[in-house]
This record gives structure tokens, sequence and C-alpha cells, in this order.
């Protein structure tokens, strides 16, 4: 499973600082000229989720691998990348340049009609890539243009003024169609595999009876990856040889035991927690699958 880069592992990694801001700041924001964070030493960018969000204005020929897709770009691109989705992109050229910004999902709070994750550019099956005429790369790099004067202002409401740039990027994106090149990439099926796992342990741990587990079928994956389920079905498969439903009831049963073993909540809180709407229904399936009610388990 690919493992979550946060915004300290970025810094750490791209310049080997951290913005004194970075503590206080759960809305952080920043942003970059793409050249300044290129060099012929930098190690390969890993394929990775981000704890952040990142807008990037890039120009050149690449390959973006974006979940189970791998997209081919030239020429000036606007692409959009949200926490959920595992990316990595490697360049084909050497004259890459361009932009990038990244904040966090609060930069936003209460500022926005709905969630980051609603746009269509971010939720986890859409589609990140916008590809941009001369005309319409002037106008995308003008506005980080602005964003790069801003963030070293002075002005003290510069983060709203900041924010506002990148709305007018969402919706400057919003009126075009996304453009995806896309070629078979061998490793399709390990990348789908990635996003269900990162998608299934996102739910866990299970830290209050209040708090549900809710993706509880093949199906309820398929959907939130914009995939047909019988495609996720057979990229699981074929990457681990088991079922979406087999690794959906082991993680069900590993939480449970837990979940029996460590709280003293009540079988009837923990069947209702791990999703399932009677105890009844949650006794078969743990005796199910460990030959043992939820009560006996507990004693054992």
């Amino acid at each position: 499973m690919p493992k979550t880069e946060t915004l300290e592992e970025f810094y750490q990694h791209k310049f080997n600082w951290l913005p004194e801001s970075l503590k206080q700041d759960i809305g952080h924001f920043n942003v970059f000229r793409l050249e300044d964070c290129l060099s012929p030493h930098s190690t390969p960018i890993s394929y990775s989720r981000r704890s952040f969000y990142k807008i990037s204005l890039i120009r050149g020929k690449n390959v973006y691998h974006y979940a189970d897709k791998s997209i081919e770009i030239a020429g000036a691109t606007l692409m959009f990348f949200n926490p959920q989705v595992p990316y990595t992109w490697e360049s084909l050229s050497d004259d890459v340049t361009g932009f990038f910004c990244i904040f966090k999902e609060a930069f936003f709070t209460e500022k926005m009609r709905g969630g980051l994750s609603e746009l269509p550019m971010f939720t986890t099956g859409g589609k990140p890539a916008y590809m941009l005429t001369a005309a319409q790369d002037t106008q995308v790099s003008g506005l980080f243009e602005k964003m790069l004067n801003e963030i070293n202002s002075d002005y003290p409401f510069k983060y709203d003024l900041l924010r506002s740039y990148v709305t007018e990027l969402i919706h400057y994106a919003l009126k075009m169609q996304p453009s995806e090149t896309l070629y078979q990439h061998p490793n399709a099926n390990t990348r789908i595999t990635a996003i269900f796992t990162e998608l299934l342990e996102r739910q866990f741990p299970i830290e209050s009876p209040a708090q549900r587990f809710s993706l509880r079928s093949a199906t309820d994956y398929a959907q939130r990856l914009s995939v047909h389920v019988n495609h996720l079905n057979r990229a699981i498969r074929e990457t681990t040889g088991k079922t979406t439903t087999d690794h959906i009831a082991e993680r069900v049963v590993s939480e449970a035991r837990a979940l029996l073993k460590h709280t003293n909540w009540t079988v009837s809180e923990i069947s209702y927690s791990l999703g399932f709407e009677e105890p009844s229904h949650f006794n078969n399936f743990f005796r199910k699958h460990t030959q043992l009610t939820p009560s006996a388990f507990r004693i054992v």
C-alpha cells in the first residue's frame, strides 16, 4: 500500500527545511516555480498519496501515473491532485517548466460552497488533466505569478487574495473539458488495487461506537473509484489472488477482533460500528470467519 507523504516530508524532501508557519497553519498554502524544485540530483518522486491538495501547471512531455491510469501529457497542462489518490510523474523531456501550489483542505473551510472533494477534478475517479492552448497557458501562468508575488507580500489579507486566485484556477478548469491521453500501463491492476486498499484502510481504526464502517461491498468501492465492479474485482484478484469481498471481510474480522479484545463496547455497539444492521448478522459473519461467536471470542 502506498504511504502518504505529509507536508513536513514534502518540505524536507524538496528543500531540507520547514516553514515556521507550518506548525500553526492547519490550512497551509504555498506556491512554487517547478524549476526551483527540480535538480539533476533529485530523488525520484515516489508513487504515493499526499496529505494535501496540489494544482500544477506543467510544460514539456511527461507521464503522470494517477490512480489506475497513466496520463501522457505534452505542452502546457493544468493538473489537479487530491489527498485520496496516489500519484507520481516522470519527465520525458529536459525542458520541464511550470508552477504548482499546495494547500490543506482547511485553507478553504467555510470559504467554498460544498467541499473540495465534490469538485470534478478532485473526485477519486475524476479526470485531473486539462490541456492548455498558448493563450490559456498565459492566463493560468498569470494567476500563478500573482500567487508568487502575493505569498511574499506584507498584505494582511493576502491569504484571502490567494484563495481567490486558487478558486479562479478551479473555475477556469471547470469551464474546460478534461483531456486524457491514456496508454495501458503494465501496473494498472496494481495501482487500482492500491487505491482500493487505501480506501479500505482509511476507514480504520474504529475509534468510537458512533463511527461507522460504510464502504462494505465491492460495488461501494467501484462507485468511489468510478470503475465497473467487474473491472475492480478482476484487478484485485489478478494482483492478490483474493476477491474484493475477501479483502473487505478479512479487514472487518481483524477490526472486530481488536474491538472485542480491547474495548468494553457491547457486541451490539461493535456490530453497528462495523456496518451491520442487526447484531445477529454480525454474529453469523464473525462465526463464519472465526468459528466462534463474538461473546465466546471475548472470553477465550
